[in-house]
């Protein structure tokens, strides 16, 4: 840095530090920096500097320029770098003296330029409309909001963006996990399927969820859940290397840890979601809710088939433990800080440590409702125990 002892000379040093750039793809004004009762006080002539250029937005996988692009620079750099002129409607300084550098990991032509072939899809428009809508609210999100919903072509590309720029680190970079991820996606239009499920679930059952929008950039139980569904498929094919680091990334990302050959169903809630455990060969169905701290392990002395098989609509509560190769039958509910090691049938409630049946094992008592959608964690309470404070 040059050393600044008066305005004339900061002024020129940020010309002569812009002028021996090699880069010159930003302006940097003097006001930019300084309030508007400084910069307006010069008495003495400071050299001009060039006239600034347009914005620049370069697509790191079109490979054409949307704006402008550098002469100089190759069509194949893959900075995926965006940078645009922005100005503040308030302040002290000069609306047209700012300008400020945005960067965007994965930037694309601008989606009003694309054409019109996501109407179908419900979802994915409404937390397109969801998105414009909060960044109507709340500008301050508008960067951010639009290099992960607004900027994006389909639900798959939004989703592998996100993914990636959350389980990147200085080693694995955003881009490679980028294409891995789309390219699964692509691949497999089922996954995406079941990513929909997915929101809705989450959207209907938990009442923390404001929007779509919210669950999709902000839930990592969600998060956790659809990685895992990329991990599963690389698993399958024999690409366990891959399946395994996705894995590893998860657990430390968003403090899940599902192993990529557990199979998972669609409609999956994992409320909040730290500390849940799946192993292996756990099997998980479909319309399931799972709260934090949930392990579906094996019991330590068991190979191969060794997890815990949940059914359909089961709703499974926080602090559980269900050990071993035992069946959750359909519709089953499972009471907080219970330890379950025996297989639970349909419909029925197990609670305690060990868990035991509500209304005992040679009559328990049944509930028509489905937990897994439901979410009544407590309704059993008053039949299972006498509990008072």
């Amino acid at each position: 840095m040059f050393p600044v002892t008066s305005r004339r000379h900061f002024t020129s040093s940020l010309y002569m530090l812009r002028s021996s750039s090699p880069h010159n793809h930003v302006l940097y004004s003097s006001s930019s920096f300084l309030p508007s009762f400084i910069s307006s006080s010069s008495t003495k002539q400071t050299p001009s500097p060039p006239t600034p250029m347009a914005a620049c937005i370069d697509t790191c996988r079109t490979g054409k320029p949307q704006i402008s692009r550098d002469s100089n620079r190759s069509n194949d750099d893959e900075s995926g770098f965006r940078y645009s002129n922005y100005y503040r409607s308030s302040g002290y300084h000069h609306p047209q003296s700012i300008t400020t550098q945005t960067k965007t990991l994965h930037t694309r032509p601008l989606v009003e330029d694309l054409p019109e072939h996501d109407h179908h899809d419900d979802v994915w428009a409404k937390i397109r409309q969801e998105a414009k809508s909060d960044i109507e609210r709340e500008p301050i999100v508008s960067g951010y909001y639009h290099a992960s919903i607004v900027s994006q072509r389909s639900l798959q590309a939004a989703l592998a963006n996100t993914l990636s720029v959350k389980l990147s680190n200085l080693n694995l970079p955003s881009n490679t996990l980028f294409d891995l991820f789309n390219s699964v996606l692509e691949q497999h239009p089922e996954i995406v399927e079941s990513v929909k499920q997915d929101l809705l679930a989450v959207k209907e059952r938990d009442p923390a969820c404001i929007s779509y929008v919210h669950c999709f950039l902000h839930f990592k139980g969600f998060l956790a859940c659809q990685a895992h569904r990329i991990a599963h498929e690389l698993w399958t094919q024999n690409r366990k290397v891959l399946a395994l680091l996705i894995q590893n990334r998860v657990s430390e990302a968003f403090a899940v840890d599902f192993h990529p050959g557990a199979k998972i169903g669609t409609g999956i809630l994992l409320d909040h979601a730290t500390a849940i455990v799946i192993g292996e060969t756990a099997v998980v169905g479909n319309n399931v809710s799972i709260l934090h701290n949930v392990t579906l392990g094996g019991t330590g002395k068991q190979c191969g088939d060794r997890h815990p098989k949940i059914g359909d609509g089961v709703l499974i509560g926080a602090g559980t433990c269900i050990l071993g190769n035992i069946t959750i039958g359909e519709g089953a509910k499972i009471g907080a800080g219970s330890v379950v090691l025996k297989d639970v049938p349909p419909r029925t409630t197990a609670v305690g440590n060990p868990a035991r049946l509500l209304g005992g094992k040679d009559n328990p008592k049944k509930h028509d409702k489905i937990p897994g959608l439901t979410m009544d964690q407590t309704s059993h309470i008053s039949e299972w125990s006498d509990y008072v404070i």
